[in-house]
């Protein structure tokens, strides 16, 4: 995996309230707990999401600054999250809610959601979720907030135990499990 090194300080320790700002740029950002990982890139561009839900479908307006984040509550591979990431990002595909009690919500590897902000939540059913301020996650990163900023992302509540890496995609080839 191609890796940017991080700038100051240690990715493994807490971040507090305050809330820490990485750089992050055209490259992604990955974040790995022990049993799962989120990966993070820049919307890079100004374009109409459409979601659709059960009921109705609706497009939110997304600036390049927004966040699209790729979570993976039990992990899996990496390649395949930048793959959801990029349908997303440059090909601007639909994302899709659940009913709450759709029997497929269970078999989702992995979510998406899109937002100048977003908080992960573990207490949620897999892509069942319309508003795209919260993105289910596995307990060990529940809680942690990323907020797309200038330049950057803001993580607050960031865990105990979380490492940090800047990924480019161009340069990622491999498909490594978790």
């Amino acid at each position: 995996m191609s890796k940017k090194p991080e700038g100051g300080g240690s990715p493994d320790s807490p971040s507090g309230t305050g809330g820490t700002t990485v750089p992050l740029g055209e490259e992604l950002l990955l974040i790995r707990g022990k049993d799962s990982f989120l990966l993070v890139g820049k919307a890079g561009s100004r374009f109409a999401l459409c979601i659709e839900t059960p009921d109705d479908e609706y497009c939110q307006a997304v600036d390049p600054d927004d966040l699209v984040v790729v979570s993976m509550p039990e992990g899996g591979p990496v390649g395949q999250a930048r793959m959801m990431l990029e349908l997303v990002r440059q090909y601007h595909i639909p994302l899709v809610v659940l009913p709450k009690d759709h029997p497929g919500s269970r078999r989702l590897s992995m979510v998406v959601s899109v937002a100048p902000e977003i908080l992960l939540a573990c207490d949620i059913r897999r892509g069942t979720h319309p508003e795209q301020h919260l993105l289910c996650s596995s307990a060990e990163l529940s809680g942690l907030s990323l907020a797309g900023v200038p330049g950057g992302v803001t993580m607050k509540r960031l865990p105990p135990g979380v490492a940090i890496e800047h990924v480019i995609p161009e340069n990622y080839s491999a498909d490594k499990q978790q």
